[in-house]
C-alpha cells in the first residue's frame, strides 16, 4: 500500500459510489481502494445490496471485503454517479447531498451547458486538458463520454487555434465494454467474435458534447463526420481522425505538444500507436500524420478509464487539491 497522503486537515477523502456493480463502478472500486488518499466509505446498489462486491467483480477476490449497501451516506467528502444516462437526474433529486460533497457524474445528464445548472449547482465539464482551472474549483463535475473524450484530445489543440476549417472525418472503434454491462445483441460473445460492424453512423450522441465544447474553442461549430465502430474486443477506443490543415508536420506537432505540456495523461508520440499501449490506463496517446493537405490525428484510450473511471478519479484529484495523476499511475497490459 501506498504511504498514505497528508493533507492540511490529515483526513482521508471518504467517497461514495453510487451503482457500483457495472463496469465503470467496478472500475472506480479498483482505482479508489488503493488511492492513498480516499477511504471508500459505501458502494451502493439495490439490485446486490448485502453481497460482496467480489460478487459483481471477482477481480477484486482476495483485494477487498467491502459489500454492497442500498444505504446511502449524504455527508461524504465525494460522491460518484455510475448510473444510466437520465438517472443521475432523479437520483440527485431524491438524495440531497450535503453542500460540502463533491459531485462526480459519470452520465450525460449534465454535459450540455443548458444542463449545467441543478438544485444549485454549476457542472463543470471535467476534461482536465481543456478545463482545469475551473475543475479546480468546482463542486460538480460532468464527467465526459469515452468517444467524446478521445475524439476533443483528438482535435483540441487544432480548435484552440481556430485552426479547424473544414470538415472533420472520424472513424473510431470501441470495444464491448462502451455497451454497458447487461448483455445485449450486439455484446453478446457469439455475435461479436470475429466481427466489426458500424453503429449510428454521424448521429451519435457524443457528437452534441464534443460539437459544444469544440464550438467554444474554434468560434464556429466544426462539422463532424463520425462513424462509430464496434471492435471485437473488451476494451479501449482507437480513432482516426482527419482534416485540412495548411500548415507542415512539424507544425502540427509544436502545435500539439505545447497544448499538452502540462497534461501528464496525454501524450504525443512520433511512432504509430496501438490499443494495448494505453489499455488499463488513464492515458491517451496521440500521433499525427500528413498526408497532402490533410492532417490525420490517431487517438487511444481505454474507454473504462481516460473514458470513464480513471478521468473520474483525476478530476477528483484536482478538485482536493491533490496531484493529478495521484492513485493512476497504472501500467498498460502489452501483452
Amino acid at each position: 500500500m501506498l504511504e498514505k497522503y497528508t493533507n492540511k486537515s490529515t483526513q482521508m477523502i471518504k467517497a461514495g459510489i453510487i451503482g457500483g456493480s457495472g463496469y465503470t463502478g467496478g472500475e472506480l472500486i479498483r482505482i479508489l481502494e488503493q488511492h492513498p488518499a480516499v477511504e471508500i466509505d459505501f458502494i451502493y446498489s439495490t439490485t446486490r445490496a448485502g453481497k460482496k462486491v467480489s460478487s459483481a467483480h471477482p477481480d477484486l477476490i482476495g483485494r477487498t471485503e467491502y459489500v454492497f449497501t442500498s444505504d446511502v451516506n449524504l455527508e461524504v467528502d465525494v460522491v460518484f454517479l455510475c448510473l444510466g444516462h437520465g438517472n443521475s437526474l432523479s437520483f440527485l433529486k431524491e438524495n440531497n447531498f450535503s453542500d460540502n460533497t463533491k459531485i462526480i457524474d459519470l452520465s450525460t445528464d449534465f454535459r450540455a451547458q443548458k444542463d449545467a445548472e441543478f438544485l444549485g449547482r454549476t457542472f463543470v465539464y471535467g476534461l482536465p486538458e481543456n478545463h482545469k482551472t475551473a475543475i479546480e474549483n468546482a463542486t460538480a463535475i460532468a464527467n465526459p463520454g469515452c468517444f467524446a473524450t478521445a475524439l476533443q484530445l483528438s482535435l483540441a489543440p487544432l480548435a484552440s487555434k481556430k485552426l479547424i476549417t473544414s470538415e472533420v472525418h472520424i472513424n473510431a472503434t470501441t470495444g464491448s465494454t462502451g455497451a454497458g454491462v447487461k448483455p445485449s445483441d450486439t455484446t453478446h460473445f457469439s455475435w461479436r467474435t470475429s466481427s466489426v460492424s458500424w453503429y449510428k453512423a454521424f448521429n451519435h450522441q457524443h457528437l452534441n458534447e464534443v460539437g459544444e465544447q469544440l464550438t467554444a474553442l474554434n468560434d464556429s461549430a466544426p462539422e463532424l463526420l463520425f462513424i462509430p465502430n464496434r471492435g471485437n474486443f473488451t476494451r479501449g477506443i482507437f480513432a482516426t481522425v482527419y482534416t485540412e490543415f495548411d500548415g507542415s508536420l512539424e507544425d502540427a506537432k509544436e502545435l500539439y505538444s505545447n497544448y499538452y505540456k502540462n497534461a501528464p495523461f496525454t501524450h504525443l508520440t512520433d511512432e504509430p500507436i496501438h490499443l494495448k499501449q494505453v489499455v488499463n490506463t488513464n492515458n491517451c496517446h496521440l500521433h499525427l500524420m500528413k498526408h497532402k493537405k490533410y492532417l490525420m490525428i490517431t487517438a487511444a484510450i481505454d474507454n473504462l478509464l481516460k473514458g470513464a473511471s480513471g478521468q473520474a478519479v483525476q478530476n477528483m484529484n484536482l478538485i482536493f487539491g491533490l496531484e493529478e495523476d495521484m492513485g493512476l499511475q497504472l501500467k498498460p497490459i502489452a501483452f
